[in-house]
């Protein structure tokens, strides 16, 4: 359907809209008129990549001397793909009513071990090791060598497309990861470095959120994206937990002890050069007192990770005089090792401040801040003049180097933190020393600068107002929408006690109880004999979920599950989780019904649905607060709380919640679809908790559901999957309350104005 919001004609691909799809698209040209940030919270299944694109796309359409770059940012390669299979969807349909002057260049970005082609290559086991015998191939001096030598292998597709150099070009079209090596197949180009290379021509790039976010991926691919660039990122309600692991290092004795045997390597490599070829290190030199830290242009086959550190915070000078020449950088590198191995040897707990780290680094070792900072920059050139393709060795050292530039930059928003062991094994040492970030803000400011529309989007941003605090910016939007339903499809229950009216929460002091355990194990019972096809249930951990279910095996409660039900597990291996999850939805098919049991902080939470029959009832066994013990988080409340007047516990309710949402939040993911939500803890039932989720949540959650034991859940559970059972009406004409709305509505609508519609 064509329709108009204000001077914008979209083009929208289906023949029916949602309201709220409507509602998000004019919020979101509100805010791209205003050439500022938004937060749009939106339920899940009700169309928001497509109403997305299609807006964005066509306001590019309407401003044609003015276009604007769609950078869209996801969390997986699988959600990636679902976004760019829309988009195809879209572009046809522009280019059917348009012609080609809706032609669009849309590409989809990964990292080599996704999109190489060279079958010896992508052998290699994890990407790291990828990456390296990529550069093995392609590096400038390896191809220079095998002109002399031609038993040096190199990679055809690479040498083709160097070949091919300003005709290697992607014609107009959506290119998922799939079409872009096909492409590259088919021409014999390396479909990395093409698309690497058609960043900058592109209409819209698709790319994950480290691809921004982390300043050593984004200081090389997107460097030369436009400030009239939209930056779009979905399922953003982890946001700040991205922006936060993007600048933490941590260092463990094995990281010690290989970087320690980097050193050794790279001393034989100098004195090798020394002896053959010392004429390679003197330029070297000169070119660092001249303060350029690369050798100006890199061709694409040498290019490294870039710094560590955000942009504006790299010193543009000259490298200081003690570690230029490479022997001594490496001496300077020798005694870091030395003082962090020294630092390791604790018996206690120790947490500290990047200015005191680096005043008693360089009382007791003698390294300045300045030679701090330009540690990384410092190895990445010496590694490209000693000419090292074996990037995946060298990881050890490189994460040294990264901890020595983030320490030697930021003063505040960082704490050093030194743990002798892990607290849940305290008898086993293993000490680990964390460069831990806790201000969000950081990372993702850069961002907001530079860019002159920022869309943080997502099912689950409640209580919305805390977003704009945790990443210190100003929406010019900030909107929660809700759903509109023909029948009430979601029914969300708080469980508080068991059939025997004993409370039921997973705190700490009632989780090991073994009436709580019973009657988390009787409610399910009783929920896979009534409810059909899939239940999945969240855990609030794997320790606890292993624990519950041996218990629930002693007591024989498993088999009574496994009598209506297949019972399926995630694991923290995820070849093992995947073949669980291909045989629950298997089970799911054959009519024989499924559980599966899985953790809220785990991967299944975050990007697997369980729509229609995959999911008909999701149980969350407590409320998911993180490892409240643990230093880093302490350190990072005290921050917040410092900072940004934010309390511990405000923010601790408001993660476990948007956890819980996300969980729950798996099993709708259409308007025809419907399911149950059982949150079974007696905490959910206070407000303050209760009143962190979604709004959409919310809405559906009557006072009669807030307080059920588990025979009450189950007679509710009944009436609903019986009311579902009977056909409706789909637009939701007969109720009074459109939920679809056709070409006609949209132009009433525009007549009468927005507000006459649907809640």
């Amino acid at each position: 359907m064509i329709f108009k919001i204000e001077d914008v004609t979209v083009y929208f691909p289906y023949d029916n809209i949602y309201p709220e799809q409507y509602e998000y698209m004019v919020e979101l040209k509100r805010a791209l008129d205003a050439k500022g940030h938004c937060l749009l919270e939106m339920p899940t299944g009700t169309g928001k990549t497509i109403a997305l694109l299609s807006l964005i796309t066509s306001y590019r359409l309407s401003r044609p001397d003015s276009p604007i770059k769609l950078v869209y940012c996801t969390r997986t390669v699988h959600e990636m793909e679902k976004t760019l299979a829309e988009l195809k969807l879209l572009h046809d349909y522009q280019v059917r009513h348009l012609g080609a002057q809706a032609k669009i260049l849309a590409i989809g970005l990964s990292s080599r071990k996704n999109l190489c082609v060279n079958p010896k290559v992508v052998a290699a086991e994890n990407r790291d090791s990828v990456d390296a015998a990529c550069r093995k191939r392609t590096a400038s001096w390896v191809r220079a060598l095998s002109a002399e030598n031609p038993n040096i292998e190199l990679c055809n597709f690479f040498e083709n497309y160097e070949k091919a150099a300003e005709n290697a070009l992607l014609p107009p079209g959506v290119y998922t990861l799939e079409d872009l090596r096909g492409f590259g197949k088919n021409r014999g180009w390396c479909p990395y470095f093409l698309a690497r290379h058609m960043v900058q021509f592109a209409n819209v790039i698709v790319y994950s959120y480290q691809y921004l976010l982390d300043p050593k991926v984004a200081g090389i691919i997107s460097k030369e994206l436009q400030k009239e660039s939209v930056i779009v990122f979905d399922e953003a309600h982890n946001i700040d937990n991205v922006c936060i692991e993007a600048l933490s290092v941590s260092v463990r004795r094995v990281t010690l002890e290989g970087a320690n045997r980097n050193l050794n390597k790279i001393r034989q490599e100098i004195d090798r050069f020394k002896a053959t070829d010392a004429g390679r290190l003197r330029a070297e030199y000169n070119r660092l007192v001249e303060g350029l830290a690369l050798r100006g242009d890199i061709s694409g086959g040498d290019q490294w990770l870039a710094n560590p550190a955000l942009p504006h915070d790299i010193l543009k000078e000259a490298v200081p005089g003690n570690i230029r020449r490479a022997e001594h950088f490496v001496h300077v590198l020798r005694r870091l090792l030395q003082y962090l191995g020294g630092r390791l040897d604790t018996e206690n707990v120790e947490k500290e401040s990047p200015v005191s780290f680096v005043s008693s680094l360089n009382s007791q070792a003698g390294i300045e801040q300045k030679t701090l900072k330009f540690c990384y920059d410092r190895l990445h050139s010496l590694m490209l003049t000693l000419e090292i393709t074996d990037t995946d060795e060298f990881l050890p050292i490189q994460t040294v180097c990264d901890f020595a530039t983030l320490v030697g930059t930021y003063a505040r928003g960082f704490s050093i933190i030194i743990e002798p062991y892990d607290e849940r094994m305290p008898h086993i040492p293993d000490p680990i020393l964390h460069l831990s970030c806790h201000d969000a803000s950081l990372a993702i400011k850069p961002v907001f600068d530079r860019f002159q529309s920022v869309v943080i989007t997502s099912g689950t941003l409640s209580p919305i107002d805390l977003y704009p605090r945790l990443l210190s910016f100003n929406p010019v939007v900030s909107r929660s929408f809700k759903m509109s339903m023909t029948r009430d499809c979601i029914c969300p229950m708080v469980l508080t006690r068991g059939s025997d009216q004993l409370p039921v929460s997973t705190k700490f002091d009632m989780r090991s109880d073994p009436g709580v355990v019973r009657n988390y194990g009787k409610l399910l019972v009783e929920m896979v004999s009534i409810v059909p096809d899939g239940v999945v249930c969240f855990f609030v951990s794997y320790s606890y979920m292993d624990s519950i279910i041996a218990t629930w095996k002693e007591t024989g409660i498993l088999d009574e599950i496994t009598h209506q039900k297949l019972v399926f597990f995630e694991t923290q291996d995820v070849v093992e989780t995947t073949l669980a999850l291909d045989n629950y939805r298997r089970a799911c098919d054959c009519g024989r019904g499924a559980v599966f049991f899985s953790v809220a902080r785990g991967k299944v939470a975050e990007g697997i649905d369980f729509d229609r029959h995959y999911g008909r009832l999701v149980i969350m066994y407590g409320v998911p607060f993180q490892y409240t013990l643990s230093k880093i988080l302490l350190a990072r409340l005290e921050y917040l709380r410092d900072t940004f007047q934010i309390k511990e516990g405000d923010f601790l309710n408001f993660d476990a919640l948007r956890q819980a949402a996300q969980c729950v939040g798996r099993v709708i993911r259409s308007k025809a679809d419907y399911g149950m939500m059982i949150f079974a803890d007696k905490r959910y039932s206070r407000h303050d908790k209760r009143s962190k989720l979604p709004g959409w949540i919310l809405s559906h959650l009557r006072d009669a559901n807030l307080n059920l034991s588990t025979d009450m859940a189950i007679h509710i559970a009944r009436e609903f999957l019986r009311k579902m059972a009977q056909p409706y009406d789909k637009t939701g004409g007969s109720v009074g309350k459109k939920t679809l709305l056709t070409q006609e509505d949209l132009e009433k609508m525009a007549e009468s104005g927005v507000q006459d519609m649907v809640y």
